[in-house]
Order: C-alpha cells, then sequence, then structure tokens
C-alpha cells in the first residue's frame, strides 16, 4: 500500500484569507499526497476584531466557509469548515473590562451561530474548549459553562465537537459532561492530543513519537498538524506537508491499519464523513 492508495486527513488546519498563505497551503498539503481537510476559522482577532457580538462571529465564519470552498478545489477530495469559539477569548474580553459572565455569554453567543451553520449544511462541526494556561476561578468557571454549552449545542444539531484545552490525558470527566448533554463521547474530539488519551477521541499531532504510542494503543484515532497559517510563524504548529509526510512513514512501518483507522474509519464514525467516496467524487 502507498499513500496514493488512500485518503489523507488533517483534522485540525488553520486557513487566514485575510493574512496567510490561505489556499496556497492546501496546495501544498495536496502535493504531498494529502487529500481532505477539516480547516478550523482562526481566533476572530486574527481575521477582523475581537469578537464581542453575533455579527462578528458571523464575519469570521463567513471567512472560514469561503477559504474552506475555496481549498475544496485544489484537493483530490474535499474540505470541511469546522467553526466556533476560540477559549482565549475570554481572556481577551476580560482584559478589555468585561466580566466572565459576560465573556461567557458572549462565547456562548459565538457556539450558538456555529451550531446555526451546521444546521444549514454549512459547516461540519462545532469548535470549543477552555483556557490550556492559568486563569483565575471565576475565569475557569466561566470557560467550562461555555464548554458545556458547546455540547449542548453540538447535541442539538447532531454533529461532532473538537475541543482546545490544556494538556493531559485524562479528560474522563469532560467526555461525561458531554454524554450528560445528550452528546456522545465519541463526537468528541480532543484537539492537538498526545498518543495517550482517556474519554473523549484523540486528534494526535502528527508527531512520530506520539504516533507510534496512538498506534501501540490500537484505539480510534485522528491526525493533525494545528497549522496556524500566520506569516509570522511559517509551519507552526507543524506545516501543511507534514500529515502526508507522516501517513507516507506510517506505511513504510508496515502500519496499513492504523492509516486506515486515522483517515478512513475514524473520520466516519466521529464526524459521518466517507473519505473515501468524496475522494472518487
Amino acid at each position: 500500500m502507498n499513500i496514493d492508495d488512500t485518503p489523507v486527513l488533517d483534522n485540525h488546519l488553520h486557513l487566514d484569507p485575510v493574512n496567510g498563505r490561505n489556499v496556497a497551503a492546501a496546495e501544498e498539503f495536496a502535493a504531498q499526497g494529502g487529500t481532505h481537510l477539516l480547516v478550523l476559522n482562526k481566533p476572530s482577532w486574527h481575521l477582523v476584531e475581537t469578537a464581542t457580538d453575533e455579527a462578528i462571529f458571523r464575519e469570521v465564519f463567513d471567512l472560514t466557509v469561503e477559504a474552506a470552498d475555496d481549498a475544496s478545489d485544489v484537493l483530490d477530495g474535499r474540505t470541511w469548515p469546522v467553526l466556533g469559539v476560540h477559549p482565549a477569548l475570554i481572556s481577551k474580553l476580560v482584559d478589555d473590562g468585561y466580566t466572565p459572565p459576560e465573556a461567557r455569554d458572549i462565547m456562548q453567543t459565538g457556539l450558538d451561530v456555529a451550531a446555526e451553520y451546521v444546521a444549514e449544511g454549512r459547516a461540519l462541526g462545532i469548535k470549543s474548549g477552555r483556557p490550556h494556561y492559568d486563569v483565575d476561578d471565576a475565569v475557569w468557571e466561566a470557560s467550562n459553562e461555555v464548554l458545556c454549552h458547546g455540547f449542548e449545542r453540538a447535541a442539538d444539531v447532531g454533529c461532532a465537537i473538537q475541543l482546545h484545552t490544556e494538556g493531559g490525558e485524562d479528560f474522563e470527566t469532560v467526555a461525561e459532561w458531554a454524554e450528560e448533554r445528550g452528546l456522545d463521547r465519541t463526537q468528541v474530539v480532543k484537539h492537538y492530543s498526545g498518543g495517550r488519551l482517556q474519554g473523549p477521541v484523540k486528534s494526535v499531532l502528527a508527531d512520530k513519537d506520539e504516533l507510534e504510542v496512538a498506534v501501540e494503543t490500537d484505539e480510534p484515532f485522528l491526525m493533525e498538524t494545528d497549522y496556524i497559517d500566520d506569516p509570522d510563524r511559517p509551519g507552526a504548529v507543524l506545516g501543511p506537508k507534514t500529515v502526508p509526510r507522516r501517513v507516507r512513514w506510517l506505511l513504510e512501518n508496515g502500519h496499513e491499519d492504523a492509516v486506515r483507522t486515522a483517515h478512513v474509519e475514524t473520520p466516519k464514525a466521529v464526524y459521518g464523513i466517507d473519505t473515501e467516496a468524496t475522494l472518487e467524487q
């Protein structure tokens, strides 16, 4: 088996149609054998301005949907937008004078809008989370309320949710919160995950060491770069070539089953997408 025989999905990549390389990054991904992308909106302040109302969220989401549509044109497969609210928005808002509950309400509004795009078929899933850095108790409480609101909205519209959170391996409690709100844990994805994770589905950063762990655990997983499309940080977090290169490496080392898990079976189970059928179209 070689890379031409399989779909290759980057589960978490950003395209910046305002300041970044945008479609050129997708072309670089495709040139290495990449076929499918999940395109996450960048934080609002990287594209337009700090989101404080529904209109700003819509502007950010529309830019991302358009970028994803344009990227589809250069792939043998296709892209899907995943829309939501970066958890660091709460700190931006609090720094600007909003209380944590006021910031929470703004962020929940953004998730409501994202769920609307999913319901209309304009996006595949929702993004939420909580800060990956130290915050005070009030901000942490408000952030967890935002996170749980994301679970509720994902359950309402029947979609998966990607989480941006602190590091670690034990997120069983977070998965339980999702289930309490009607969302199966198999539709909760922890982005920027290591090879081991308890609770949600892991989206493993395409690092060889972590991928080896993921293969050894023989559990569902996805692969990602978290490419941020920032001209000041080219290649960060990982460049768009990385997932296809890691797929090639996995195949060279005899891990065909793991490649199928990450690029066919887990995407279908989590998001309901068929990467093989969309590759044939």
